[in-house]
């Protein structure tokens, strides 16, 4: 059987199997597909009298030892607008063409009327907060356009007008989701560093569920931390200054406020979720994994055995302190692309870490430098990235970091000055997170962005090896 537009068809099953491995969020590219199924399916729109059926699918995608689930809304059509031939899934044996329906703004309303009016349908239940803006607000009447934002790599986030932001999780495993357990307790504090959560999508029963889809405010008028820093950059190095502090667009002032706001954060999730002090020793835990971690890149990259001594004392100096060690939850995930500016200070986004990670671990009480230095080596980042293939590279590279050093110790003060301990007071423990980090980075460069291995091995290589709890980064 052939469709209506001479395509071939296929099960729904084949056409998935074909069109997830090209999908940014598909965490297994590489791997063979061994095995899917549909494992719970959802009709939220019949689609009858020519309009556009919807339907909710939990996909189990087999690839050898490994299964992992993959939420997926599917949009079915008789024929395809070319507005949404590129969310096209394939052509199925009764005649209609499946897609990725949020990509369709029709069928992402029934998602927003779920919510704003609680509706359980099937497995699926649809929450919200009280009160505003679905009472008398903008979102009262649940007709909002929606937009697909570009850029995201784990999840799907579409806008709805300019009211709210609706991040849909693609790899999806039962309980609590931090990106949703985390800002609604710091919401509950008054932290006016999260997007406020204004409702939910979830599945299961009341011994497992699992959170599909987080409805949170949307930041209008913000600009991204990854920009900002970015253009700062790009301004010095159009300067003929190698001093940070000398040329135009200095972000300095916005490290020291992003630094207290981070500080600030830290605080209320120790409020909110409570901490612990870990004996002398402690540190030594920490030590195993980062040099299993430094192992694996090393089997992946060989070009990082030039720095692996250097990476290994700083390790083996961190198993050595024998100091208390607070830990308590933590964002995670920490770089400039997970922070927007707002017109009244710096907002947190993405609370739910790296997604690669298992929930549990994410959840886990972990030392508040693991945010620090994943902040520093983002400022390494936004500093080095504009170098890669830059004619005046060279030149340049005294700048790049003296614009990282410049940063990083603004953003310390800043921590500091809000109430946290300075950063730069515990240099073993930051400068193992900071250098753990760098491997990460290198591992996933080598796999996603080979073009961009050069940046966390470059900062690597400048690493000084006679100065220990120096940054990644500092002029030798």
């Amino acid at each position: 059987m052939r469709s209506g537009d001479g395509r071939g068809t296929m099960t729904l099953e084949q056409a998935l199997a074909g069109w997830l491995p090209a999908q940014r969020w598909f965490a297994g590219k590489g791997s063979q597909i061994t095995g899917l199924a549909i494992t719970a399916g959802t009709e939220l729109a019949a689609g009858g009298g020519g309009g556009a059926g919807l339907r909710h699918l939990i996909v189990a995608v087999t690839q050898g030892s490994v299964t992992d689930s993959y939420q997926v809304l599917v949009g079915l059509r008789a024929s395809l607008p070319g507005r949404l031939e590129h969310a096209r899934i394939g052509a199925l044996p009764d005649g209609r063409i499946a897609y990725d329906a949020l990509h369709d703004y029709e069928l992402a309303r029934v998602l927003l009327r779920g919510i704003a009016g609680q509706q359980t349908r099937g497995t699926l239940r649809f929450a919200r907060v009280t009160g505003e803006p679905f009472e008398s607000g903008p979102l009262s009447r649940a007709d909002a356009d929606s937009l697909v934002l570009t850029g995201e790599q784990s999840n799907t986030s579409l806008v709805y007008g300019e009211e709210a932001i609706l991040k849909v999780f693609r790899r999806v495993a039962p309980g609590p989701n931090p990106d949703l357990e985390v800002p609604a307790a710091l919401g509950r504090l008054g932290s006016p560093h999260i997007a406020q959560p204004l409702g939910w999508i979830e599945m299961g029963d009341e011994h497992e569920v699992t959170i599909l889809a987080i409805l949170s405010r949307y930041l209008r008028a913000a600009s991204d931390g990854w920009l900002l820093a970015a253009t700062s950059v790009r301004d010095l190095y159009a300067m003929p200054v190698t001093s940070a502090a000398d040329a135009g667009g200095d972000f300095a002032g916005e490290a020291r406020r992003l630094g207290a706001a981070t500080a600030e954060v830290h605080r209320d999730l120790m409020t909110a979720f409570g901490g612990e002090q870990l004996p002398p020793g402690a540190t030594a835990a920490l030590a195993g994994p980062m040099r299993h971690r430094l192992e694996q890149a090393l089997t992946a990259v060989p070009a990082l055995r030039d720095q692996a001594g250097l990476v290994e004392d700083a390790y083996t100096e961190l198993a050595s302190l024998d100091e208390p060690l607070r830990v308590q939850r933590i964002h995670g995930d920490y770089h400039l692309a997970q922070v927007m500016r707002t017109q009244t200070g710096w907002v947190m986004l993405d609370f739910e870490g790296e997604p690669a990670v298992p929930l549990a671990t994410r959840r886990a009480r972990s030392s508040p430098l693991r945010d620090v230095a994943g902040m520093l080596r983002s400022f390494d980042y936004a500093a080095r990235s504009q170098l890669l293939g830059h004619p005046d590279r060279a030149a340049l590279e005294l700048s790049a970091r003296d614009w990282v050093r410049r940063n990083t110790d603004a953003f310390c003060a800043g921590y500091a000055e809000a109430g946290g301990a300075d950063p730069r007071q515990s240099a073993i423990l930051l400068r193992a997170f900071e250098l753990d980090k760098a491997v990460y980075e290198v591992m996933y460069e080598a796999r996603n962005r080979p073009s961009w291995l050069p940046i966390p091995l470059d900062s690597l290589a400048a690493v000084p090896v006679s100065a220990p709890g120096s940054r990644a980064g500092d002029t030798p």
